[in-house]
C-alpha cells in the first residue's frame, strides 16, 4: 500500500526528499574534510614542521640554554628577523623576514624553489632564495640581486615554499632565506632588533617526544627558551583547525535544520490530504497501525534515499574544500573516503525525516471511520501530550547533535536557545501578519488584490512555513554581510594627516635625528616620535619570575615569564586607550615610587591590580614598581599599543630605541619614503598600514567567500524547502483556481491572484530576515566587538528584491496546469 500510494505521489515526495538532501550533503561533506584534514596533519606533522623538534629563543640563549641546546646536537639553526631588503635592479624595498639558515633543513619535506636546484645548492654558493610573489611583485628574477642590508647577494632561486609557513602568515612579510654565515655581515642584528634563534633536530623513532617534552621544556623555560614538537605543534594546529570545523558543522547544520522545517510542512499538508483515505482503510477494517505505517515507510524511504543521495553529493563536494581553504592550510590536503561520515548521513536522513514528520503522521492514528462522512476543515487532532512528547523529543536530538558538534554542553544549549528564539520570532512576526490581514482587511481593494490576501490566512495556507523558511535563510546570510563590515570597520585605516599609514621601527638612539630629518625633507609630518625601552618581569608582588615558571601550580600565564616586554613612556593618555581603575600618573620626579599604568589583559593574566609591585630587569638593571592604574587597550586599531607604560622622568637615561609614525599621501611618496630609508638606514623597518589594511581585507574576503559558501547550503536548502512548500501549495491552490476559471474568471486574474499571494510572502519572509539580521549585527557590533555599525546595502539592494521574485515566480509557475488546460480536464485529474 505505501509503495502504491508514494507511485501516485512521486513528485510531491521527490519535493519532500530534495529538501532533506542538500542539509545532509553539507554535513557529510565537512564530516568528511575534518576527518581528512585532522589524519593529514597526523600524518604530515613532522613535515609541516621539518623537523622531530626545535629549541627556540627570542634572545641570544643564555649559556645554560645554551649548554642543554649544544648536549642535544642540533642538526641545523637558524636565526630570523623582520627587515627591510632593497633590489638594486630597480630600487624596490620590501619588509621581509630574513632566515639565516646553517645545516641540511628541512629533513622531513622539502623548500620548494624554481629552479628546484636551488634549495640544494643555496648554501654552497652563497646566494639568496626569494619569496616567489615577491620576486613578481618587483618583477626581479633569479640572478640578479637582492640587499641585505649591508650585504648584497645573488638571487639564486624563487621560494615557492617552506615548511611551516602559509599564504597568509607571508603576507605581511615574505620569507628571504639566505646562508647563516653572512647574517653579521648584514649589520641588522643591532640593539632592540626583534629576533628568534630556532635549532633543529632530528630525533631517532624510539624517543618518545612527549616525555622528552615533559623533562626538557621546564629546563628550557627556566632560561627564556622553549620547546616545540612536531606532535604537539600538529595538536596545536589541529585545535586551530577544529574550531573553524565547529562553525562550519553549525551552518551545516542549520541547512539541516532547514530541510527538516520543509519535511515537517510538506508532510503536513501531505498526511492532510490523506485523512479521507485514511478513514476510508478503517472502513475497510485497517488497522491504526495498518494506516500509520503506510505512511511511516514513506517517510521512512524518503529519508533512506535522501541520505544517501545527500552523503554521495557531500562526497563530491568535499573534493572542493581542499581549493577553498588551500590559502589557510600550511600543507596540501589528500582526500580519502571514509565509511562513517556516509553512515551517519543515511542514519540523518532517516532519523530526521521521521522525527520531524512524526507529528503530522501521528494525525493517522486519531482519525474515525467518521470522518468519511464529516466535513471538517481541521480534520483529525492528536491530543496535546502527544504533541508535547514530540517536540521535547526534537528538542532533545537538536541539543544532542548541537553537542556532538561543539563539544560544549553551555554552547549547544545556547545554539538550541538561539534557534527556538529565531524560529519563534519568524513564526510569530507570520501569525500577527495573519491577524493583522484579517483584522484590517481592505475591503475597498480590487477583487484580485483582496483574493490574493484571503490565501494568506484561509485554510491550508502556508503562510507562517513559508515566512520561516525564507526569513531564516535570509536572516543567516545578511548576518554574514553585516559581520563582515564590521570586521572591516576595525581594521579602517584613515587617510588623513591626522592618521599614521607607515610606522618607522628600529630607529637607534644615535640614528634619531637623521630620520627625522630625513622625513621632514620628503614634506612627510611626524606624526609620533615614541621610545621604546626593552624589559622583562623579574618579580611579581612577592614571587620571583624564575620561581613561577618551575611551579605547575602557578595561576600567572606563562607567555609574561618568557615575555620581553617594548615599554614606552609619556605623560598622556592616547585615543586607542581607556583608563579603568587607579589613577594616571604623567611625570615622577627623582625619589619618588615609580608608579606605572598595565593594560586590563595583562593585569589579568598577571593576577595584578593598582597597588601591587612589579619589578623589571631593564637590561641588567633592577628596577622596583607598583601598578598605579589599569587600561583597556583597543589592540583591534592599527597602531601602536602597549602593555606597559612609564610615566615620564623614569626611563629617558635607559638603552633605547624609537619608533616614527608618519601619513604618505600616496603610494609615490609612500616608496620614495621607503626607498630612501632603506638606503641610509638598512636596519631600519618600515611598515605600510595601507598594504596592511589591503593585506587583511584580503584575507577577510576569502574568509567572507568561505563564509558564504557555507551560508550557500542554508540558503539554498532554504530555497528548496521554498519551492516544494509552495509546490504542496499548488495542489490546495489549484482548484480554486479552477472554480474561479469556470466562474468565469480571466487567466490575467487568475495570474494577478497567484502573483499578489507570493509577493507578500516572498516581500514579508526576505524583509523579516533582514531585520532580525540587522538587529543581531547591532548587538554583536555593540557587545562583542564595541565598534559602530553601518550596515551593508547588499542585503536590501540584492537579498530583498532578490529572493522576494524567486518566490513570486516559483508561485506563478505553479498556476500554469490551469491556465493551460480547461476547467473540466483539470478538474477530471485532480478528482
Amino acid at each position: 500500500m505505501a509503495w502504491r500510494d508514494a507511485k501516485a505521489s512521486r513528485v510531491r515526495l521527490l519535493l519532500f526528499m530534495a529538501s532533506i538532501i542538500l542539509g545532509i550533503a553539507a554535513v557529510v561533506s565537512i564530516q568528511l574534510f575534518s576527518t581528512n584534514l585532522k589524519d593529514n596533519i597526523k600524518r604530515q606533522s613532522k613535515a609541516l614542521m621539518g623537523a622531530d623538534y626545535i629549541i627556540d629563543s627570542r634572545q641570544v640563549p643564555t649559556i645554560r640554554a645554551k649548554a642543554i641546546i649544544d648536549s642535544l646536537k642540533p642538526d641545523a639553526s637558524e636565526v630570523n628577523f623582520v627587515s627591510m631588503i632593497a633590489f638594486p635592479k630597480n630600487g624596490g624595498t620590501k619588509l621581509v623576514r630574513v632566515r639565516g639558515m646553517d645545516g641540511d633543513f628541512p629533513f622531513y619535506g622539502s623548500i620548494n624553489t624554481q629552479p628546484v636546484s636551488a634549495a640544494n645548492t643555496y648554501q654552497e654558493s652563497g646566494g639568496a632564495l626569494v619569496d616567489a610573489t615577491l620576486l613578481l611583485q618587483f618583477n626581479i628574477k633569479p640572478g640578479d640581486s637582492i640587499k641585505v642590508g649591508e650585504l648584497t647577494l645573488p638571487i639564486a632561486g624563487a621560494l615557492k615554499a617552506i615548511p611551516g609557513s602559509t599564504a597568509i602568515s607571508t603576507s605581511v612579510a615574505p620569507p628571504i632565506v639566505i646562508p647563516y654565515r653572512f647574517i653579521e655581515d648584514t649589520e641588522l642584528l643591532q640593539f632592540g632588533s626583534r629576533k628568534e634563534y630556532q635549532y633543529f633536530y632530528k630525533a631517532a623513532d624510539t624517543l618518545n617526544l612527549d616525555r622528552f617534552e615533559e623533562i626538557i621544556d621546564p629546563m628550557l623555560d627556566a632560561e627564556k627558551a622553549d620547546l616545540d614538537t612536531h606532535s604537539t605543534t600538529s595538536r596545536r594546529l589541529g585545535q586551530r583547525y577544529d574550531n573553524v570545523g565547529k562553525f562550519l558543522n553549525l551552518v551545516a547544520f542549520i541547512a539541516l535544520l532547514l530541510g527538516c522545517i520543509g519535511i515537517a510542512s510538506s508532510v503536513h499538508i501531505y498526511i492532510k490530504e490523506k485523512l479521507k483515505a485514511v478513514a476510508i482503510l478503517k472502513c475497510l477494517g485497517a488497522s491504526r497501525l495498518q494506516s500509520f505505517l503506510i505512511f511511516m515507510i514513506q517517510i521512512a524511504g524518503i529519508g533512506i534515499i535522501g541520505g544517501l543521495l545527500g552523503s554521495l553529493i557531500g562526497v563530491a563536494l568535499q573534493e572542493l574544500f581542499p581549493y577553498i581553504l588551500e590559502e589557510f592550510l600550511p600543507f596540501t590536503v589528500e582526500v580519502s573516503i571514509t565509511a562513517q561520515p556516509i553512515i551517519i548521513g543515511v542514519f540523518l536522513g532517516l532519523f530526521m525525516s521521521i522525527l520531524f514528520a512524526l507529528l503530522p503522521l501521528l494525525r493517522t492514528l486519531y482519525v474515525s471511520p467518521l470522518d468519511v462522512l464529516r466535513v471538517d476543515e481541521h480534520g483529525a487532532q492528536e491530543p496535546k501530550t502527544v504533541r508535547l512528547i514530540v517536540f521535547t523529543a526534537i528538542l532533545v536530538f537538536l541539543f544532542l547533535f548541537s553537542y556532538w558538534l561543539l563539544q560544549n554542553a553551555i554552547y549547544a544549549l545556547g545554539f538550541v536557545i538561539a534557534t527556538l528564539i529565531t524560529f519563534t520570532v519568524l513564526g510569530g512576526i507570520a501569525l500577527l501578519f495573519i491577524k493583522m490581514i484579517r483584522k484590517f482587511f481592505p475591503k475597498q481593494w480590487g477583487f484580485t488584490a483582496r483574493q490574493s490576501l484571503l490565501n494568506l490566512f484561509r485554510p491550508n495556507n502556508q503562510t507562517v512555513v513559508l515566512v520561516v523558511a525564507i526569513g531564516l535563510g535570509t536572516f543567516l546570510i545578511s548576518t554574514l554581510y553585516f559581520t563582515k563590515d564590521i570586521l572591516l570597520s576595525k581594521t579602517e585605516v584613515g587617510q588623513t594627516a591626522e592618521n599614521a599609514n607607515m610606522i618607522i621601527l628600529d630607529v637607534q638612539s644615535e640614528q634619531r635625528d637623521k630620520v627625522e630629518n630625513l622625513i621632514k625633507t620628503k614634506d612627510l609630518p611626524i606624526l609620533d616620535n615614541i621610545p621604546l625601552v626593552t624589559m622583562r618581569m623579574h618579580r611579581i608582588k612577592d614571587r620571583l619570575v624564575n620561581d613561577l615558571l618551575q611551579d605547575t601550580t602557578r595561576q600567572v600565564h606563562g607567555w609574561l615569564l618568557n615575555h620581553e616586554f617594548r615599554t614606552t613612556y609619556r605623560n598622556e593618555l592616547i585615543a586607542s586607550e581607556e583608563l579603568m581603575e587607579g589613577e594616571w600618573t604623567p611625570e615622577v620626579k627623582p625619589g619618588e615610587p615609580i608608579v606605572i599604568s598595565i593594560s586590563d589583559n595583562l593585569a589579568e593574566d598577571a593576577k595584578v591590580g593598582v597597588g601591587d609591585p612589579i619589578v623589571f630587569n631593564v637590561q641588567g638593571v633592577l628596577m622596583e614598581t607598583k601598578v598605579g592604574s589599569i587600561r583597556k587597550v583597543d589592540w583591534g586599531r592599527l597602531q601602536l599599543n602597549f602593555s606597559i607604560v612609564f610615566p615620564q622622568g623614569v626611563l629617558e637615561e635607559a638603552p633605547q630605541f624609537n619608533v616614527f609614525t608618519t601619513s604618505a599621501k600616496d603610494e609615490a611618496s609612500s616608496a620614495n619614503l621607503q626607498r630612501d630609508l632603506v638606503a641610509q638606514f638598512p636596519n631600519v623597518s618600515v611598515i605600510d598600514l595601507r598594504q596592511v589594511y589591503t593585506i587583511i581585507e584580503d584575507i577577510l574576503d576569502k574568509v567572507s567567500w568561505i563564509i558564504n559558501f557555507m551560508a550557500f547550503f542554508s540558503i539554498f536548502t532554504g530555497i528548496i524547502v521554498l519551492i516544494g512548500s509552495v509546490r504542496t501549495s499548488k495542489y490546495q491552490r489549484i482548484k480554486e483556481s479552477v472554480l474561479l476559471r469556470t466562474l468565469g474568471a480571466k487567466n490575467t486574474q487568475i495570474l494577478q491572484i497567484s502573483a499578489f499571494e507570493y509577493l507578500f510572502l516572498g516581500l514579508l519572509g526576505s524583509l523579516v530576515g533582514i531585520l532580525l539580521a540587522l538587529v543581531s549585527s547591532l548587538c554583536l557590533a555593540l557587545f562583542l566587538f564595541k565598534e559602530p555599525f553601518v550596515p551593508s546595502s547588499i542585503p536590501f539592494l540584492v537579498f530583498l528584491p532578490g529572493i522576494t521574485l524567486l518566490v513570486l515566480a516559483i508561485g506563478l509557475s505553479n498556476i500554469q496546469t490551469v491556465l493551460r488546460s480547461s476547467p473540466l480536464v483539470v478538474l477530471r485529474r485532480e478528482g
